[in-house]
């Protein structure tokens, strides 16, 4: 079951849901949450994913804006008005985590990880996470063998810092399971995604979910779609047995 450790960083310090498997650990995962922070739901997927087999460990990597308890929805993300007035003030904590805050957090993170288990490490994301575990693998190109993101938004802009720039310098294998419909991954936006990770020459799954709206992965939210969330599981489980395991 996970616990909540407190991981040291230049600005302070983090709270963090850790789980770890029953035997020996088959290599880490560095979990990063949606915009809805650490809560019960994350805690769930942490311990599936570490009944794996893997050292698993999701960071608040809002920790500037508060603790868990101070950031926790207090209303049910099952209502879409809940969710939606939610996201308004997580928008905000969303801005305020720069890429250059969250290099500079990062470090800490994946020593935390790398205290608990030897071996490679996967880096996963969901929503405005998938963008830290690209750039996870950008900042630790040697460590992290395997990204997976889901219904992530943003990873293609015209920005000098978006995160798909950072994709040819790494030896990861990618895995992302867009949302259907989402206006922050566009059809087109998917397609500029697949060129860079062909040009790169990574191994890569990068695939809409049809009928699958942004956040499906979230039972405890209005976007929730059980064959989706189970479909991401196989392909997650099956990427991180061939990567980590192999590793």
């Amino acid at each position: 079951m996970a616990e909540t450790i407190r991981i040291d960083l230049p600005d302070g310090a983090a709270e963090a849901h850790l789980s770890e498997p029953d035997g020996l650990s088959a290599g880490g995962v560095l979990f990063h949450m949606d915009a809805f922070g650490l809560r019960p739901r994350i805690a769930e997927m942490v311990d599936e994913i570490a009944s794996w087999g893997h050292t698993v460990l999701a960071p608040n990597v809002f920790h500037r804006d508060g603790d868990i308890t101070t950031l926790a929805p207090t209303e049910d993300l099952r209502v879409p008005e809940h969710r939606a007035t939610y996201f308004t003030g997580a928008r905000r904590r969303i801005d305020h985590l720069t890429p250059a805050r969250f290099a500079a957090d990062l470090p800490g993170y994946v020593a935390a990880l790398r205290s608990r288990t030897d071996g490679p490490v996967a880096a996963i994301g969901y929503c405005m996470g998938a963008r830290l575990a690209v750039r996870a693998a950008g900042q630790f190109p040697d460590d992290v063998v395997a990204v997976g993101g889901f219904h992530g938004g943003g990873l293609v802009t015209s920005a000098t810092d978006s995160p798909h720039r950072v994709i040819p310098g790494t030896r990861a294998e990618y895995l992302f399971l867009h949302a259907d419909g989402d206006r922050s991954m566009t059809p087109e936006t998917v397609a500029d995604l697949e060129q860079v990770l062909t040009d790169a020459g990574v191994a890569h799954v990068n695939e809409i979910v049809p009928g699958a709206p942004h956040g499906y992965t979230m039972s405890d939210t209005a976007a929730w779609r059980p064959e989706a969330y189970q479909r991401h599981l196989v392909a997650l489980r099956d990427l991180l047995d061939r990567t980590l395991r192999a590793g």
